[in-house]
């Protein structure tokens, strides 16, 4: 026999749609179904994005070509430019990038025209990469004496958009992890900035030496370019440090943190191994779907923006 008290301090009896596991399913479900019914209308100008930060290792070139795909999933026409020697973003895009081809080097140094290098992505019709070789290690000291070396970029792209009949819609630029004269191009030839901050100790450090050579790139090359958009990465939420950093940054930074951060992903790692971004390998995964949100999030503040400055 139970008695009434016993009834009422006994546990309820185990559920699997209690479960963390099922939440966070259900949380991912809910999110694919808000995606689904998402869409814009391109038009303005095209968006010139450098995403930079001088640490190494922080999701730069995941954020670039992840963020290009997702653009293009949306419907937007984007351009990836490869400015890494490493060449990691044409090899994620699935594009050729021997030694033999055609690439931003030749645009740097040779003058080549950039509409000569470019080639469409196998995953979209609306994604294009101008890609690196390994050539382009040694452009740091070629550029050294060429006329206008922090301007090659920017003139370059320039002529490519005011020239091309099918429009683009947003251009991305990676950077290599330095302060050398490749990212000072990308940071001339670009509008807008985006960081990417991996949610760990060292995040901020270096930080303010990048926003620092932002400050001289403003003054003396390019007034133009501003700090737009910060992405935070590599987020794992079982951990207090990722939180704390999180709230630090957006502290700092409030107008330019992005609210949707991008999660630690076996499936964002393991995508360029194929050739691929994640949105074409896995476009159902966690990181296929934040890389997506945060795409959204960056056209729908740059529209909010733009509406607002017309009323």
């Amino acid at each position: 026999m139970v008695l009434e008290s016993e009834k009422a301090t006994s546990p309820a009896p185990f559920s699997l749609d209690d479960s963390p596991i099922a939440r966070e399913l259900a949380d991912l479900t809910s999110r694919r179904k808000a995606l689904e019914g998402i869409s814009f209308d391109f038009t303005g100008d095209t968006r010139v994005l450098t995403i930079s930060n001088q640490k190494g290792g922080v999701g730069k070139t995941t954020t670039t070509v992840n963020m290009a795909a997702a653009l293009a999933s949306l419907g937007a026409r984007v351009l990836v430019i490869d400015l890494d020697p490493q060449g990691n973003a044409s090899t994620a895009l699935g594009v050729p990038h021997t030694a033999d081809i055609p690439s931003i080097y030749d645009v740097l140094i040779d003058e080549f025209p950039l509409a000569d290098i470019i080639q469409t992505s196998p995953e979209s019709p609306n994604l294009f990469c101008a890609p690196s070789t390994i050539h382009l290690a040694g452009a740091e000291i070629e550029l050294v004496s060429q006329v206008a070396r922090e301007h090659r970029l920017r003139t370059a792209l320039e002529e490519y958009l005011a020239t091309t009949e099918d429009r683009l819609d947003f251009v991305l630029i990676d950077c290599p992890p330095s302060l050398g004269l490749l990212t000072i191009n990308a940071f001339t030839a670009a509008g807008e900035l985006m960081i990417p901050i991996q949610c760990e100790y060292y995040a901020l450090e270096g930080l303010s030496q990048l926003l620092g050579s932002i400050r001289m790139i403003q003054k003396h090359l390019n007034p133009a370019l501003h700090l737009s958009t910060i992405l935070l990465t590599m987020y794992d939420g079982r951990t207090r440090l990722a939180q704390q950093v999180a709230d630090e940054v957006r502290a700092h930074f409030p107008n330019e943190v992005l609210h949707t951060v991008i999660p630690r992903s076996v499936r964002v790692s393991e995508a360029p191994s194929f050739g691929q971004t994640v949105i074409a390998y896995d476009g159902q995964s966690v990181g296929a779907v934040s890389y997506r949100e945060a795409a959204v999030e960056l056209v729908h503040r740059q529209q909010s923006a733009t509406k607002e400055g017309a009323l």
